[in-house]
């Protein structure tokens, strides 16, 4: 068993809320708007339906695994257990490439909407300077990481009240409806990944399992209070923002809510730039709490063997893994010199999307091989809801895919190039047991 410091069990139900749908709340902020440029918004309203139901049946199966193996590696250490270590690889880079190539989006989106206010400063100058601002922050303890992230959290939930107040009495069903003519059942499916991107990210309360008070108890509430907040918030931004004007102005921008607002109360109103400046609080939220999501992964790869030992250390003032909250940075600046917001996020959904797939498969492996201790969450309606999940992720990874060849392409030849690895190291004939996950979890 390791000498060095463990994680601190110190997070509550309201904490859990706040990083649930902190992770995800920038999604509600920009990114989604791109699905209307290839399915318009009935066809993207059909897809974020779908990936609705999709998150629902996927939150409610995923909460079972969390609270039955309360371990900082999430969907890795599920897979692990389900299929041993090729499986947990797998998932675990799955996870990594969705939580790493998400934040660098946002980052843009931050830069972004700062340039909205401030023309002068450059988006990139802003991006980088998140990434080391926030990796700072997150050093300084579980705990006050949480209490900020609930803190941006609850005033971009209030922001996005405000926003669906103001622009819902200028709705139009007739511009929503608008120029929708050319648009198939094909831009359906292209739009899901973007769909995807309302709701990605809100299993990252996995990654926390370990610093949580009485998991059994605190992750279900979290986790179900945020789905349905974030349910709201999506179908309710989505729709208003789509009927206030001619929607193809807003589906190709990085800022389309405080852009929206401007077209309401007009550009030099003070309350347009007033809702600018409180909107980075959502983006901030998402970035922070992406930020906590891919160290504890990091951590727990490289606890387990699968990454460098040295990034399992863990700071013996604050007790953060503050050398994967590094690593995590280092791979998101890369990023943001080699991508554009698009590409990222659909690189991120599909990572998302795949690690989804594994998941509830260990799900149906591991509830078949062994008894569910009495104190764990239950899925409601096993095996129907995360059968459900499973098969809508299949559709959203072949959808992902098919309108994306080149990024798909890069994301399997990696995972081939990290499965050869493991294997050539022979790392996936270790065998792995009950009591080596909670040695792990102790340690």
């Amino acid at each position: 068993m390791s000498s060095s410091p463990s994680l601190k069990r110190v997070l509550k139900p309201a904490h859990l809320w706040a990083i649930a749908v902190g992770l995800v709340i920038s999604g509600e902020y920009f990114g989604w708007n791109y699905g209307w440029g290839v399915a318009g918004t009935i066809g993207f309203l059909i897809a974020t339906l779908i990936v609705t139901v999709l998150y629902v049946t996927f939150i409610f199966s995923f909460t079972e695994l969390t609270t039955s193996i309360p371990h900082a590696g999430g969907p890795f250490a599920y897979a692990r257990k389900a299929f041993g270590p090729l499986g947990g690889v797998i998932a675990g880079y799955a996870t990594l490439v969705e939580f790493v190539f998400a934040p660098p989006a946002i980052a843009f989106a931050l830069g972004s909407y700062v340039h909205f206010l401030y023309p002068a400063i450059a988006v990139k100058y802003t991006a980088v300077g998140c990434y080391v601002l926030f990796t700072l922050i997150n050093m300084l303890g579980i705990k006050e990481s949480a209490v900020f992230t609930l803190i941006v959290t609850v005033l971009a939930v209030a922001e996005l009240l405000m926003f669906m107040g103001i622009v819902a009495p200028h709705f139009s069903l007739e511009k929503f409806t608008a120029n929708n003519d050319h648009y198939g059942i094909g831009g359906i499916f292209a739009a899901l990944p973007f769909a995807v991107w309302l709701y990605l990210g809100i299993e990252g309360v996995a990654m926390v399992a370990e610093e949580v008070h009485d998991p059994q108890r605190n992750i279900p509430k979290g986790y179900i209070w945020g789905i349905a907040t974030l349910v709201l918030l999506a179908l309710g931004v989505m729709i208003f923002s789509g009927g206030i004007t001619d929607w193809r102005q807003l589906s190709a921008m990085d800022y389309p809510l405080p852009e929206s607002i401007s077209i309401v109360l007009g550009k030099t109103n003070s309350w347009t730039k007033f809702f600018a400046g409180i909107g980075l609080f959502g983006l901030i939220a998402s970035f922070h709490g992406l930020i906590i999501g891919y160290s504890r992964q990091i951590f727990a790869l490289a606890r387990s063997g699968f990454l460098p030992g040295a990034l399992a250390k863990v700071s013996k003032r604050f007790r953060t893994p503050d050398r994967a909250l590094i690593a995590g940075g280092i791979a998101g600046l890369i990023s943001i010199f080699t991508g554009t917001t698009d590409k990222v996020i659909i690189l991120s959904a599909l990572g998302a999307v795949f690690m989804y797939c594994i998941s509830m498969v260990s799900l149906l492996v591991w509830k078949k091989k062994q008894t569910v201790a009495s104190e764990s969450f239950k899925t409601p309606l096993y095996p129907y809801f995360p059968i459900l999940a499973l098969v809508l992720s299949v559709i959203c990874l072949i959808a992902i895919i098919w309108y994306n060849l080149l990024l798909s392409l890069i994301f399997f030849t990696g995972l081939a190039i990290v499965i050869m690895i493991f294997v050539l190291m022979g790392k996936h004939q270790d065998e792995i047991t009950d009591e080596m996950l909670v040695e792990e979890i102790m340690a």
